[in-house]
């Protein structure tokens, strides 16, 4: 019986080789199945061998797939990584069944657990304000981070979009930049005016004096392939804590209220999901958490009847 481990790197090959899947969702995808891996050989279905873990996983039913998921939920994980663990699982299981070491696929019948989504959290404008005017601008870092700060919640970029923008992307006279997005997909994005001015004091005043300002990237840091994606986190993180913000705070958390704030503004989803790079709009939809009172107010203004 080949191991767990071993099964496992033929099926990151295979998204590689076949399915062309980017470093980034191999290594979420590994990530994923093995914490299914350890916790099926917590729950006394594997052991480890000199070969890896070797795992029982024709024995595998629906059950330990949902106690799995249910586990996962009590440590608090998110419920968009729970239903992509499902995914992860549900990929390795049909894998398995297809090259031959599974005869049946007992994840056919697994669906994404609807009844865990939940709304994205994110930030109302004042919220946002606090964070946007903490930076201290009279220095040089200050100028740097408010500058990405306003560029995240002006566009609404996923924190690896933002990571690898590069100088020629950005358009400050058109007012517009370009981003490569998942799947290689190209998108224009306007920016605001608080954004292109925080953007240029940076290039002028900052950037312009980084030891490594020839390299390609917007924004720089300790490193000649430019800011990482950990970097910006602990930017966002630190001047939400400065702020006061005591919500749970990730770059997506900006992206989520980017979109929130459009979509309370009447902005239509279908421009919505563009600027977002989703491929799909019901990805989008769960935005549609629109203010009540402004979703009624509409209704009376433009319903015959309301």
């Amino acid at each position: 019986m080949r191991s767990f481990d071993n099964l496992l790197e033929s099926f990151l090959v295979y998204l590689s080789v076949e399915r062309g899947l980017a470093p980034n969702s191999l290594a979420a995808y590994k990530q994923d199945l093995l914490k299914y891996r350890d916790f099926l050989v917590s729950r006394g279905w594997g052991a480890k061998s000199e070969k890896g873990f070797v795992i029982s996983l024709s024995r595998i039913k629906r059950k330990e797939i949902m106690d799995f998921l249910y586990a996962e939920k009590k440590k608090e994980a998110a419920s968009s990584s729970i239903a992509r663990r499902l995914v992860s699982i549900k990929l390795f299981h049909r894998f398995l069944t297809h090259e031959r070491e599974l005869k049946e696929d007992v994840t056919d019948s697994l669906d994404s657990p609807k009844i865990w989504r939940k709304l994205p959290n994110f930030l109302n404008l004042q919220e946002v304000l606090k964070i946007l005017e903490t930076p201290n601008t009279r220095r040089d870092s200050g100028i740097r981070d408010r500058a990405i700060l306003e560029l995240f919640y002006a566009t609404g970029l996923r924190v690896s979009e933002l990571a690898k923008l590069k100088v020629d992307d950005v358009n400050l006279e058109a007012g517009f930049l370009k981003c490569l997005g998942k799947g290689s997909k190209e998108r224009i994005i306007p920016l605001g005016s608080k954004a292109k001015e925080a953007v240029a004091k940076y290039l002028n005043r900052v950037r312009i004096k980084n030891a490594y300002r020839s390299q390609p990237y917007i924004f720089l840091g300790r490193v000649k392939t430019g800011i990482t994606r950990q970097a910006l986190w602990q930017i966002i993180k630190r001047y939400a804590h400065l702020a006061g913000i005591s919500k749970k705070i990730s770059p997506h958390t900006i992206r989520h209220s980017f979109a929130t704030h459009l979509l309370e503004r009447g902005a239509d989803l279908r421009v919505v999901q563009e600027l977002l790079g989703h491929s799909d709009i019901a990805t989008t939809q769960i935005y549609t958490h629109i203010d009540k009172d402004r979703l009624k107010s509409v209704h009376q203004k433009y319903h015959p009847r309301g």
